[in-house]
């Protein structure tokens, strides 16, 4: 594939965007626990319904093998084919004010090609910021609120929100690029990875997109309503916490988790690393646990209720 062909077009009914705004970035792929940026992205378009700026290729970053798009069959022919979207769009928050929004899948092909693309239109649009946000698994409990680890070029709030700081490599996305190339420039650019309770990771969590969408005001100032995202919540959490109640290894699971979460941020000397697993339940046996209870729930199909 050459390097030299063109990543994307301009939106034909593209929007003028003043300069000056808050880039927001929401790649969906390798690091989304909880569903949180795949979430993050169909609030972004169902709720403040975007106007698209430009629409990247397909055929030039995608690999369609690893993610097919839909294709609906009725009953004798196809219909509604769905490819995947990745793109740069004007949008408003819930109180009108303007952001840019880069959003869409992970790129499988021409990371550099793709983020020096970004880096041109963003310095052309004159952006004031970048943030983006991605969620890890991680051994916390759901009943405490989501942490984050912040990373980038504004030590406030790396100071203010990083409840977690690692030293450890870790497999890179394109989300991790662009902010290391917007740092190289000198941006004003920060990265929010969502801890995400572990036996919760291969679930659809609502709790996880609010909390991405929290702290995407932390950083730009941008307000985003998200009640249809807390309704979901409310009803998910209801069912986490039957199933919790009915099961002893569950609220074991749970209790422990708490004090270790708990001690942890007292800033306790003998606190147990907050990345330490122990002798809990794996992800799996706990998922598996909460998907017995699910699948068991009478008339309950409802999507976003369900793991898997």
């Amino acid at each position: 594939m050459p390097s030299s062909a063109p990543l994307y077009d301009r939106a034909p009914a593209a929007p003028p965007v003043p300069s000056g705004l808050p880039l927001v970035i929401a790649l969906t792929g390798f690091t989304d626990a909880g569903g949180a940026v795949t979430r993050l992205v169909e609030y972004f378009r169902d709720d403040l319904e975007p106007n698209p700026v430009v629409v990247f290729d397909n055929d030039v970053l995608l690999d369609y093998r690893a993610r097919r798009p839909v294709i609906t069959f009725v009953e004798d022919h196809l219909t509604d084919y769905r490819p995947a979207r990745l793109e740069l769009s004007l949008a408003h928050d819930s109180l009108g004010h303007p952001f840019l929004l880069l959003a869409g899948y992970e790129p499988d092909f021409l990371w550099e090609a793709f983020a020096e693309t970004i880096l041109e239109l963003s310095a052309g649009m004159q952006v004031s910021s970048v943030t983006w946000v991605h969620a890890i698994p991680m051994p916390v409990p759901h009943t405490r609120p989501i942490g984050t680890t912040v990373s980038g070029t504004r030590p406030d709030l790396a100071e203010a929100h990083s409840v977690w700081r690692p030293h450890t490599q870790v497999p890179s996305t394109a989300g991790h690029l662009l902010e290391y190339r917007f740092a190289e420039a000198g941006a004003k650019v920060a990265g929010f990875a969502l801890l995400v309770p572990h036996y919760l990771g291969d679930t659809e969590y609502p709790a996880a997109a609010l909390a991405a969408l929290d702290s995407l005001t932390v950083a730009t100032g941008l307000v985003f309503s998200g009640e249809v995202l807390r309704e979901e919540n409310r009803e998910f959490i209801g069912k986490v916490a039957e199933q919790v109640e009915g099961s002893e290894e569950l609220t074991r699971m749970l209790e422990g988790l708490e004090e270790r979460y708990d001690s942890y941020m007292a800033g306790s000397t003998h606190a147990t690393p907050i990345i330490h697993t122990g002798d809990l339940p794996s992800a799996d046996e706990l998922a598996a646990e909460l998907e017995r209870f699910l699948a068991t729930r009478p008339g309950d199909d409802d999507r976003r209720g369900k793991l898997g």
